[in-house]
């Protein structure tokens, strides 16, 4: 039977287990600077030495295929031991559909790509050796269609399959710890005066061997298009994407370089890419369709109305709302005020704007979802049970969605029923650190003391909290009795040694 409220809204039970979403890893990534991706990148080459205490050690050998999925992988783990992760699946797995559209005309890799989603308003992506890429909320809200941000995607998917950086930690050769440490405060710090003012110049000139060269950039401009045009793209979007990045506001105004920093140069790219659209034999329209457009403005509402700035983002909505004639369009400047209100603690906005956009367009799952987690955390069950069981109805996948009703379920006393909820959920968001501290809530009250500290211990790590993860994962040894809970354990004691080595 489904959790009934008191106006006889009768949900789902949980889902069963869908086919698990392709290479996602719902992550972000680190700082923006494509140097500073350099400089990590021989970082965590050195990272055995270190922990070792080896100061002084090098790093020298060809770099393998294996050795850059080896790298990818502790990139991935720095970047998500460090930075705020964009966790929301729709998010998330609309940027993994255009990846893998974008897959399907590369040539076989020795890899799958991966999508990395920070929040952080620097207009930039990148991709690193394994095929990870990584997406700044800030680019998303820059582009103006789905084409412009394939574009640039593509052209960082072509420094992966060209192997840029494989090539260039190549031809360094042999990489002294110390330079490495001195290159990461560089990066930290602020340019070649900060690397020189802690470990010496060397750290400057090693650092400048590792940029991107001209040639680099030109090859990926070339062998980006022809994935972007493969997969179907307009080609003139990366022509529009790079004009959108050399705007003066994307110089300034962020506290990171910008995506612009290390293209020097575009201008005369922008001018490439345009003699090679004109001698395409049959130049494809530049017109996507009204449903993919629909699909980004969906997805640009839910990233600006969390995380830009919000008077820009308030600023935005209201000019949208005022001059929008499409009910979608309409609705989702109405989604985009809410967030944005809600986020400001203006509560009755809030309210009335998630009200105005379930009205213009009572169909949508994301606004119906949306609407429903405000009225449940402001208190109001009986509207918010209504709002997410439409939802649900309407996209069963909506792990969010179901977060909120397994909340619901706990908070009326079906804690057994909450906890299958949450246990599915983690599935598909394993580092979410809520979904483990409520799902740990719901064990305790079925009195699973074992597994509830377990869960305890896993939001703490996901919340880079080293006192509480040792805290609760202490507990959960001493209640362990099974050989399952010794396995359990085992997992645990790996992902945080692993995590925990980036911490300090």
């Amino acid at each position: 039977m489904g959790f009934v409220l008191k106006n006889k809204t009768r949900l789902p039970q949980p889902p069963h287990a869908a086919p698990t979403l392709a290479c996602t890893r719902l992550r972000a990534l680190f700082r923006p600077l494509r140097a500073a991706l350099f400089l990590l990148t021989v970082l965590l080459l050195s990272l055995p030495f270190i922990t070792a205490s080896r100061a002084n050690a090098v790093w020298s050998s060809s770099f393998s295929t294996a050795d850059e999925e080896e790298l990818g992988k502790k990139f991935d783990v720095l970047v998500r031991s460090r930075l705020p992760l964009v966790q929301d699946p729709e998010i998330i797995n609309y940027f993994i559909s255009m990846v893998q559209r974008l897959s399907t005309s590369i040539p076989p890799q020795p890899f799958e790509f991966k999508v990395n989603i920070i929040q952080h308003n620097a207009v930039n992506a990148f991709a690193v050796p394994g095929g990870y890429v990584f997406i700044n909320t800030g680019l998303i809200t820059a582009m103006n269609t789905p084409a412009e941000i394939a574009g640039v995607l593509a052209h960082e998917m072509a420094h992966v399959t060209q192997r840029h950086i494989a090539k260039r930690i190549e031809a360094a050769k042999t990489i002294n710890v110390l330079s490495v440490l001195g290159m990461l405060a560089g990066a930290l710090l602020g340019g070649d005066v900060g690397q020189a003012a802690i470990f010496g110049s060397a750290a400057a000139g090693q650092a400048a061997l590792l940029n991107y060269s001209r040639a680099d950039e030109s090859e990926a401009d070339q062998v980006g298009f022809n994935y972007l045009l493969a997969a179907k793209y307009p080609p003139h979007a990366l022509v529009d994407a790079f004009v959108i990045l050399q705007r003066p506001q994307w110089i300034t105004g962020s506290n990171f370089p910008s995506y612009l920093s290390t293209h020097p140069d575009i201008a005369s790219r922008i001018r490439d890419i345009d003699a090679r659209i004109k001698n395409l034999r049959a130049i494809p329209s530049d017109a996507q369709s009204q449903r993919e457009l629909l699909e980004f403005a969906r997805i640009q509402t839910l990233v600006r109305g969390r995380y830009a700035t919000p008077e820009v983002a308030q600023q935005f909505f209201n000019s949208k709302a005022q001059t929008e004639n499409e009910a979608s369009g309409k609705s989702f400047a109405y989604l985009g005020q809410a967030l944005v209100f809600e986020r400001k603690n203006q509560i009755k906005d809030a309210a009335a704007a998630y009200r105005n956009a379930v009205a213009v367009n009572p169909h949508d799952p994301v606004i119906l979802r949306e609407a429903g987690r405000f009225h449940y955390l402001k208190g109001n069950s009986d509207e918010a049970v209504v709002l997410l069981a439409e939802a649900i109805r309407l996209n069963r996948n909506d792990y969010p969605a179901l977060f909120y009703y397994a909340r619901m379920l706990d908070d009326s006393g079906q804690s057994v029923q909450a906890a299958d909820y949450y246990k599915n959920i983690l599935q598909y968001v394993p580092e979410d650190a809520e979904v483990h501290q409520y799902y740990a809530q719901a064990l305790g009250k079925n009195n699973r003391l074992f597994l509830a500290n377990l869960h305890l211990a896993y939001s703490a790590m996901y919340m880079n909290n080293a006192p509480r993860t040792t805290q609760f994962y202490e507990r959960a040894k001493k209640l362990a009795v099974t050989p399952e809970d010794k396995n359990f354990l085992e997992l645990f004691d790996k992902k945080f040694k692993e995590r925990s080595a980036y911490w300090s």
